[in-house]
């Protein structure tokens, strides 16, 4: 079996996703509903490349389970965040500012574009469905150690985080306990975190090394793009957060600055 025809597998699974999630979110006139999406899609696209290798490697089905796991706990966190609170501020000021024209855009850049992003970061995956590997070693005890590693901080993180929001002492307040008070970004950093410990599960089957197109596009994506620096937009205008950047790393965990 190709590479070929593992990613055209891929490509309609992403593609019949996202269109039937747009149709939803016109419908519910909720374009956030995307994010619950998101850790979903990885989940299919996996479980579809899978099935269709019929093959069931170790490698195959350790890699399976770890973005199950990861896909899952993601996707049911947003949705219990986001219950009955109607479309995320984000995407909300999106449909303000694109106006008559907002399901056009809507479509092309939130549901095509994430589609796109979906299927360059699930390219470890299919390569890892598609061509069989060698027996487990090193590098795959090396790769769940540094995925497990980046599902510690974005889970943790998270929790922190929903804990910390659920106290109304809280209110006005900025999260800087935790793992928050090594990095800004705990949770994204461990979403890139994960994605990098797939890579090394991976770049030992054939062309496993292509598989770097994967964690390269979702540690670029977040860190540069649509991550962090959308919601640090937001976040500076608050003096407070501005006061905990300045002693805080922005992504990668370090211990704070003390005050100047």
């Amino acid at each position: 079996m190709e590479f070929a025809s593992t990613f055209f597998v891929a490509f309609l699974t992403v593609a019949v996703f996202f269109n039937l999630l747009f149709i939803l979110a016109l419908k519910l006139r909720d374009n956030s509903i995307v994010d619950i999406g998101w850790g979903a899609g990885f989940i299919l696209v996996t479980l579809a490349t899978l099935v269709y290798s019929g093959s069931l490697d170790p490698r195959q089905l350790l890699v399976a389970v770890l973005v199950v796991v990861w896909g899952l706990r993601l996707a049911i966190r947003i949705y219990l965040r986001n219950r009955g609170k109607g479309e995320d501020f984000r995407y909300k000021k999106w449909r303000e500012d694109w106006g008559e024209h907002w399901r056009s855009r809507a479509y092309l850049f939130v549901f095509v574009g994430q589609g796109v992003m979906m299927l360059l970061i699930t390219i470890p995956i299919m390569l890892v469905n598609t061509y069989p590997g060698p027996s487990l070693g090193w590098l795959d005890v090396a790769g769940v150690v540094v995925w497990g590693i980046g599902f510690f901080f974005e889970a943790v993180g998270d929790r922190q985080l929903d804990l910390f929001l659920r106290d109304p002492a809280n209110r006005g307040k900025i999260m800087d306990r935790g793992l928050w008070r090594y990095t800004r970004h705990p949770n994204y950093f461990g979403e890139v975190t994960q994605w990098w410990g797939i890579y090394l599960l991976v770049v030992s089957v054939q062309w496993g090394w292509l598989g770097i197109i994967g964690p390269v596009t979702i540690t670029t994506l977040i860190v540069a793009y649509s991550g962090i620096p959308m919601l640090e937009k937001t976040m500076m205008q608050n003096p407070a957060f501005v006061e905990y950047a300045k002693r805080t790393s922005v992504f990668f965990p370090l211990p704070p600055k003390k005050a100047s």
